[in-house]
């Protein structure tokens, strides 16, 4: 079995279609003649992946409007997420590619992980069905999901706070837990995010991360720190 086989918990009936998925189109470059590559499937994965999610999302948000689903689809299925499953199985080392494109961090490229991971999901789909991909799709994006629960939101606000402030200086904020109250699993955090020195928001909920969702969403509302920029080193 393939290394990568064991790491999806599939195995392949067709081994040329994984060959294919794991195929750059740098190698038929290199070799200046016909060669087969993963761009057939990543452009077949791609239509599986969107399908996939599009089907999740509308079944588990049914108050959701046809904007909100748009805007969540496109979070879960972007380049920067895919890149993060096609890191996590270690897909990288398993790529077949020119030496060229290999010296050049190829390997690591956020395009070429992502195109890596719509070609395995492609080569998976035409290897089985619809359900055995789906069940892969949706286990690997499980966290994804429940990010969506926790910070539901269109915007990141931590993720916006940060490069707002980041703007100003190169200090990260920090948020700092306050107290916690409540039994094993009904809990309440209090958290409140701190940068230069000064209590930016704080903010309840859940979840530590609920909490520091919370904290972003008052310190984006309030914008203390415009008190502290002139002073800002």
């Amino acid at each position: 079995m393939h290394l990568l086989e064991e790491r999806i918990q599939y195995k392949f009936r067709n081994p040329l279609l994984l060959a294919e998925a794991l195929t750059h189109p740098s190698v038929g470059h290199e070799k200046q003649r016909r060669y087969f590559d993963n761009q057939r499937l990543e452009f077949l994965g791609d239509a599986v992946l969107q399908l996939v999610v599009t089907e999740h999302l509308f079944a588990r948000y049914s108050e959701a409007g046809e904007g909100r689903l748009t805007t969540r689809r496109s979070r879960l299925v972007s380049r920067e997420a895919l890149k993060v499953h096609a890191a996590k199985l270690d897909l990288g080392r398993y790529l077949m590619m020119g030496r060229g494109e290999e010296t050049s961090g190829g390997r690591a490229r956020d395009s070429t992980l992502a195109d890596a991971f719509e070609a395995l999901v492609g080569a998976i789909f035409l290897d089985s069905d619809l359900e055995t991909v789906r069940h892969f799709i949706l286990e690997e994006m499980r966290a994804d999901f429940e990010r969506l629960e926790e910070e539901p939101l269109e915007i990141n606000p931590k993720g916006q706070l940060q490069e707002l402030l980041q703007a100003i200086s190169p200090r990260s904020p920090v948020y700092e837990v306050l107290a916690q109250e409540g039994r094993e699993h009904e809990k309440t955090f209090s958290v409140r995010v701190v940068w230069e020195g000064r209590v930016l928001g704080e903010g309840t909920g859940r979840s530590k991360k609920l909490a520091e969702t919370a904290a972003a969403l008052i310190a984006l509302k309030e914008r203390r720190w415009k008190l502290n920029e002139s002073t800002v080193a």
